[in-house]
């Protein structure tokens, strides 16, 4: 029987050791690239957090100014101002 010799590496082993390489390049670089893109978008969302809480607290200033304006008392007091008067007989209520 002849032993068969094998010379240098196999046509396999080389794709092998290819893809190794491959993936050891590849996993850091694509665990680099979504950290950054991870980092990019807490940045954006806490941007949008602080512009919804400045919005929040100025709907409530406003909203705090339309309950003042709207109050019974202002509206009587506009009213005295233009030569109006408040009859209660003249108020529909409609309920739901």
């Amino acid at each position: 029987m002849k032993k068969r010799r094998v010379k240098g590496i196999l046509p396999v082993e080389r794709r092998l050791i290819a893809f190794i390489v491959l993936l050891a390049v590849f996993v850091p670089v694509s665990i680099v690239f979504s950290q950054a893109t991870l980092s990019k978008s807490n940045i954006e969302v806490e941007k949008l957090k602080s512009k919804v809480t400045k919005q929040g607290e100025e709907n409530q200033s406003l909203s705090m100014q339309v309950d003042e304006l709207a109050s019974l008392s202002n509206i009587q007091d506009v009213a005295k101002e233009y030569g109006l008067s408040y009859n209660n007989d003249n108020i529909i209520v409609i309920d739901n």
